[in-house]
């Protein structure tokens, strides 16, 4: 969208403010200025996989699990719905004279951070660890939340800028050192991506960025500058306090206000900036300093229509968690879960199973389906529920076997109290469905996640103990055992070796029970990849807190991992043949070599010989295809346009003349290549 034309509407309306309205602008709670006609906006709203905190609205499949779809068209999709859902409510809200936290039209989403370590609670809010599929993800869904019209149907906003991701216990005092080449190979890539495709805000991250903060960080708003930006720059919330009270950047709150305001930040969430004014008397900073953010900050409410009429004032609310909106989640919960064990018990025949035996704590909770920042659904379909839906002639009996984390399920019971029931239960099916994970309460963001005191990240891979306690008692039944797991981040189960089959569902939204029990039964083909490696432990893993990516993510690894970067299952078999490059596509033959329908996501990675490339490969183009039985297709891959770049030491991105190798893959097994 080109805000020149709104960029002028707010010059001439701030020009009309005195300085302590101007000032008022850039609180996150921006006060009302009756007499200009403005009213009062809360920049505070969330939306990373739905409208979220803002009561019942469609809950999507958590961010991780878009990612594992690999399909952006799908991404723009779910975009597209949550900001009618949001423009539908907001439309309500203020009819009602309710414009607080959570109920605007600017949302703080997506989280495009890499995920560069699986420890890191949030790592379920991004698009995984890859910087291109990151990109590409997140700049679908900016599209989609945005629209296409005259006014910005919603705002989206990139965060947190920039290298962010753990941990979350000493954020606001953590200082990441990262080195040029790291930053512009991976950290920086998807925000310049999601500026140049006119991403309408950008947060800064908590942390500091080699040793100055990250929302009053010159380098990085240099950088913003460079790729174009255009929108408002936020501090996360009670970021710009950090400043003085944790970073000890700053001595004052006053100080940090004049840093944070000097260096670009527009809009403060938290209260640093009810000193602005003092700032302004102490000469910290200037008149001018405050009308520009202001003029920025009015510029995107004149472009979401503030004080006009836009094509979104009659979307109705009955678009808030509508049929097509359920059916959307549905399907993209169908298309995120990623297959990553079969010995042939996958799908199940309904014919051949008389009882069903349902175990474990994640079985029957909403909770697991929900991820963190989500609304509230109102259609919400557990496993348990989706499983006796889908398979109504069998009998279908229910153990929670063991608490999510606890060590016994009720409050004065002994250790395992539910372990023998769980045990019963298997021994009275003809197959086992056994569900175990992770929730929001266990990985999260610190302060929503109370998990053993840390803070949202995991200290390892491993289930808590007394769900691996569980998984061994149920697997030494001996039962045919397929392991559905829940998660935003690599885990480890403990039935890697023995379970007949894993299914990772991520945390998959109000409809993910459904889909889950379509793709167990067979009525849908899984079809998802995985956007992170999942690795054994963490033994072998940098610590926490080196933010240099040597050894990290498929493309720096240097061991051998569970499951792969891209890795994923079908019910059938595909084949690839005649890869040839074409300009800026790779050409590929792909054929489904079984007996039944499915979809496949064709990867393309890239070699490179030379000091500058990455260790092993990097990921450069991605297709998602669908093909009968039977089928044979010749597709056309898109490629990156960055296929040839490299990035050198002190941070200088240049093209690569030399060969450079092509593999084409599809995660199951299927592989060709071809050379430049």
């Amino acid at each position: 969208m080109q805000l020149k034309k709104y960029r002028k509407m707010a010059k001439q309306l701030v020009a009309k403010m005195s300085a302590e309205e101007a000032a008022g602008q850039l609180s996150y709670e921006a006060a009302e200025i009756a007499r200009l006609g403005v009213p009062a906006w809360n920049w505070w709203n969330e939306a990373l996989h739905g409208v979220a905190r803002a009561g019942t609205a469609t809950v999507f499949p958590q961010a991780i699990a878009l990612a594992a779809a690999f399909d952006p068209a799908l991404a723009r999709k779910v975009g597209d719905v949550v900001s009618t859902e949001g423009r539908a409510k907001y439309n309500r809200f203020i009819a009602e004279g309710d414009r607080g936290i959570y109920k605007g039209l600017t949302y703080w989403a997506p989280n495009i951070n890499i995920f560069r370590d699986p420890r890191w609670g949030r790592g379920q809010e991004t698009y995984g660890e890859d910087p291109y599929l990151t990109a590409q993800t997140g700049v679908a869904y900016v599209k989609g939340l945005q629209g296409r019209g005259k006014h910005f149907k919603a705002v989206a906003c990139a965060k947190h800028f920039a290298v962010h991701s753990g941990p979350e216990a000493t954020r606001h005092e953590f200082d990441a050192k990262a080195t040029a080449k790291d930053m512009e190979e991976t950290y920086l890539y998807a925000f310049e991506k999601l500026v140049k495709a006119g991403v309408g805000g950008v947060m800064g991250a908590y942390n500091r960025l080699n040793g100055e903060p990250c929302c009053a960080h010159p380098f990085l708003q240099k950088k913003l500058a460079e790729w174009g930006f255009e929108g408002y720059f936020t501090s996360d919330c009670w970021a710009i306090a950090d400043f003085h009270q944790h970073h000890k950047v700053t001595s004052s709150e006053t100080e940090s206000a004049a840093l944070a305001l000097k260096n670009g930040c527009d809009i403060n969430c938290g209260c640093v900036y009810r000193s602005l004014l003092a700032a302004l008397a102490e000469g910290k900073v200037t008149e001018a300093d405050i009308r520009r953010s202001c003029v920025r900050a009015m510029t995107i409410r004149f472009a979401l229509g503030m004080g006009q009429k836009t094509q979104y004032d009659g979307i109705p609310y009955s678009e808030v968690e509508s049929p097509a909106h359920l059916r959307l989640a549905r399907l993209a919960a169908e298309k995120s879960a990623v297959l990553l064990k079969n010995d042939g018990i996958l799908p199940l025949d309904k014919k051949k199973i008389k009882t069903i035996a349902v175990i474990g704590p994640t079985a029957a909770s909403e909770q697991v389906l929900y991820g963190n920042y989500c609304g509230t659904g109102s259609a919400c379909v557990t496993l348990l529920e989706g499983i006796r839906a889908a398979c109504p002639s069998a009998r279908v009996v229910y153990a929670m076997g063991s608490h999510i984390f606890r060590d016994q399920t009720e409050p004065v019971a002994a250790k395992d109290d539910k372990l023998s029931e769980a045990a019963i239960a298997a021994q009275e099916a003809d197959v086992v469905v056994l569900c175990v994970g992770l929730d929001a309460l266990l990985e999260g963001e610190e302060g929503d996640a109370p998990n053993f005191g840390i803070a949202g990240d995991k200290l390892d891979l491993n289930l808590p103990p007394c769900q691996m306690r569980l998984v061994e008692r149920v697997l030494s039944v001996g039962k045919p055992t397929v392991v559905v797991q829940t998660s935003g981040s690599s885990i480890v189960t403990g039935a890697e070796e023995r379970a007949d089959a894993i299914l990772q569902a991520w945390y998959p939204g109000e409809q993910g029970g459904a889909a889950i029990a379509d793709i167990l039964f067979g009525k849908v083909n899984p079809s998802g990849k995985l956007p992170v490696t999942f690795y054994r432990s963490c033994d072998d893993l940098p610590a926490f807190t080196d933010y240099s990516m040597k050894n990290r993510t498929y493309a720096y690894y240097e061991g051998q991992p569970l499951y792969p970067f891209g890795y994923g299952l079908s019910y059938t078999s595909f084949s690839l043949s005649d890869a040839a490059r074409e300009n800026d596509v790779l050409w590929v033959t792909v054929k489904n070599a079984g007996d039944r329908k499915g979809e496949t996501v064709l990867q393309v990675y890239r070699k490179i010989a030379h000091p500058d490339a990455e260790r092993n490969e990097r990921l450069v183009g991605f297709l998602r295809v669908a093909l009968g039985s039977g089928e044979e297709k010749r597709v056309c891959v898109p490629l990156s346009p960055d296929l040839a770049r490299l990035v050198d030491e002190e941070g200088r991105a240049y093209s690569y003349e030399g060969e450079i190798l092509l593999a084409v893959r599809d995660g199951s097994g299927a592989e060709t290549a071809v050379s430049r």
